[in-house]
């Protein structure tokens, strides 16, 4: 067994460990986790299983029960989202929940909801995962509490569904499980409700999204597409209007209710969309500077129209720190290194790279890496041969 008893870094990641994991009712399960979280704070470079096995134990047996703990172990990774959702409110105060996609670029084609597709900020077609992450967004940094993996229709029926092990719950629409993470993750919070920001634009429908966040009665910010359509609204007349494309309203010299202009065009709009209701609901698109022709950046809706549009700017610009975050996701906690092709086994890889980075942020000291490791009563060697069989059962 490496390690050696009395570390009190090794012991702080013990509790934090304990607080996210002990409801698992194995022992065993309990011992993987940790162990998963430290080789995620102490391995340099790849986090391949071998590697992080290999921080826990010298046992042969040790990787393949570490990824046993992984991919085969039928443990539910949502319990353990909203405990780290809890740990991380109780050190850090919420300024907005951000919706991103993550895309984990892969070179074979048996991953789980492994597609070709074409990446927006990128430019290009690559082959790879894509999930969406809900982030809670604060003044010390942007910490994902949430995921879910993107599947594309091949992976939704069939022997590709089979073989991936994928829930009868998880072939919904993407935009179904992306609001159902936004419900049971921002609802139970202990801080007062914050804004909702969703920049999914090129990966998810935005428009069954919108819906959804209205009938939760969510503020929001959401990037749209230039081709959204909506209609100008007007508040001496509410009335319904022919829509038109979004980047139409705020690049076109317009009516009476044109947009305006300045450094950030904006303009009150209506959304056609939107079944049931008696006068139209007044939102508010918006628009930086950009490089298009049009004069204009990214495009975004808000149903916060009396906030500033110097706030919703900034509300807009969160998005920016989850990009950040998610780098330091890839370069420093293994976010790309999973080695499985299972749907439980990739959010249980996410689950425990998220706690990971918030540790690392919220509970480490500057020393804290180089001190982590495990405890010296952790397991007995022969307890890693048997986890093999254990964990699958």
């Amino acid at each position: 067994m490496r390690g050696t008893a009395g570390s009190g870094e090794s012991d702080s990641v013990s509790r934090f460990t304990d607080q996210l994991f002990g409801h698992l009712r194995r022992i065993d399960q309990r011992r993987w986790a940790h162990a998963y979280v430290l080789g995620l704070l102490t391995t340099p470079g790849k986090k391949s299983m071998r590697r992080l096995a290999e921080a826990a134990s010298d046992s042969p047996t040790a990787s393949q029960a570490l990824h046993q703990f992984i991919n085969e172990s039928p443990w539910d990774w949502t319990p353990v989202c909203d405990r780290l959702r809890h740990w991380t409110e109780g050190r850090v105060r919420p300024r907005a929940w951000t919706v991103a996609p993550v895309v984990v670029p892969k070179r074979g084609e048996k991953s789980c909801g492994v597609h070709r597709r074409f990446v927006p900020h990128t430019g290009r077609t690559v082959n790879c995962q894509v999930g969406t992450a809900l982030f809670l967004s604060t003044d010390e940094g942007d910490f994902p509490v949430g995921w879910n993996l993107l599947l594309p229709e091949p992976w939704v029926r069939g022997d590709l569904r089979e073989r991936a092990r994928v829930p009868d719950g998880a072939v919904a629409r993407p935009e179904t499980h992306v609001l159902r993470l936004i419900e049971l993750l921002t609802r139970p919070s202990r801080h007062e409700p914050v804004p909702v920001v969703v920049d999914v634009d090129g990966y998810l429908d935005v428009r069954p999204l919108l819906q959804g966040l209205i009938r939760g009665r969510h503020d929001f910010v959401v990037a749209v597409p230039d081709g959204l359509p909506l209609a100008p609204f007007t508040a001496a007349r509410p009335v319904r209007a022919q829509p038109r494309p979004a980047a139409r309203l705020l690049a076109g010299p317009g009516g009476p209710e044109r947009a305006v202009r300045g450094p950030v065009r904006h303009q009150l709009v209506q959304l056609p969309f939107t079944p049931g209701e008696q006068r139209p609901q007044p939102f508010r698109l918006f628009a930086g500077p950009g490089t298009r022709a049009n004069g204009l950046g990214r495009l975004w809706l808000t149903n916060m129209v009396d906030r500033t549009v110097g706030e919703l700017t900034r509300y807009a610009e969160r998005t920016a720190g989850v990009g950040e975050t998610v780098d330091q996701l890839e370069r420093r906690f293994g976010l790309k290194d999973f080695e499985g092709r299972s749907f439980p086994g990739w959010h249980h890889h996410m689950t425990l790279v998220s706690a990971a980075f918030a540790y690392s942020r919220l509970a480490a000291g500057p020393e804290a890496y180089g001190a982590l490791t495990v405890p010296g009563d952790w397991a007995r060697e022969d307890d890693f041969g048997r986890s093999v069989h254990l964990l699958s059962a």
